[in-house]
């Protein structure tokens, strides 16, 4: 046993790349009402009534938010398979890639030094 329930329960990097995905969504947002205000004659035959900030808001964030989410579960994906190949194959890792072996290791012992890695 080395470890790998605390990196797998850990998962910390869904909750930071889900916080960069809400943070540009919010972004994308900002950025849609400033073209409100920035245009307010593209919005003059809006609904009476309508809140266009609001309505731009939304649909950047929306927007933001989904596509900042495609991007970052792929990256996510990489990370995640990264650590499965550290983890099931160390030996090949090693042999294949010795600096980037070496680093893991002494970042992993750092963390866990009662691992035995």
């Amino acid at each position: 046993d080395r470890g790998w329930e605390a990196i797998i329960a850990d998962d910390l990097i869904s909750n930071v790349f889900f916080f960069i995905s809400l943070v540009i969504g919010g972004l994308c947002g900002a950025f849609g009402m400033i073209f409100v205000d920035s245009n307010p004659e593209w919005f003059v035959n809006s609904p009476a009534g309508a809140n266009d900030q609001a309505t731009c808001f939304m649909l950047g964030f929306i927007v933001g938010l989904v596509l900042t989410s495609i991007l970052m579960s792929t990256i996510a994906s990489a990370v995640n398979t990264v650590i499965v190949c550290f983890a099931e194959g160390p030996a090949e890792f090693e042999a294949n890639h010795p600096e980037l072996s070496r680093k893991m290791r002494e970042t992993w012992i750092s963390f866990y030094p009662d691992c035995g890695v």
